[in-house]
C-alpha cells in the first residue's frame, strides 16, 4: 500500500521511498527513511496534503509525494 492511501488515524511502517533524485534525497533527509513508524494525523478539506506524525514530530505531505512511498500497516 502506498501512504496517500493509508486512512486517517492508521499506523503503518516504511518499507520503501520512491522517486529519483533530489526528490527522493528531499525525503528522506526530512525523516521518511524505511523501518520508519508513521501515522496520518490530518487530512486538509479538499483531501491534500496530509499531515503526518513521524518521529516525535508533524510533517506535511502532499498526496503526489505520498504515493511514492510505499507502507505496511501495523
Amino acid at each position: 500500500m502506498t501512504l496517500d492511501k493509508l486512512p486517517l488515524g492508521k499506523k503503518a511502517k516504511i518499507i520503501t521511498v520512491g522517486g529519483e533524485g533530489a526528490l527522493r534525497r528531499h525525503m528522506l533527509d526530512m525523516g521518511l527513511t524505511p523501518k520508519t513508524k508513521i501515522m496520518v494525523r490530518k487530512v486538509a478539506p479538499m483531501g491534500d496534503p496530509i499531515e503526518l506524525n513521524l518521529r516525535g514530530y508533524e510533517l506535511t505531505l502532499r498526496l503526489e509525494d505520498a504515493e511514492k512511498i510505499t507502507v505496511e500497516e501495523e
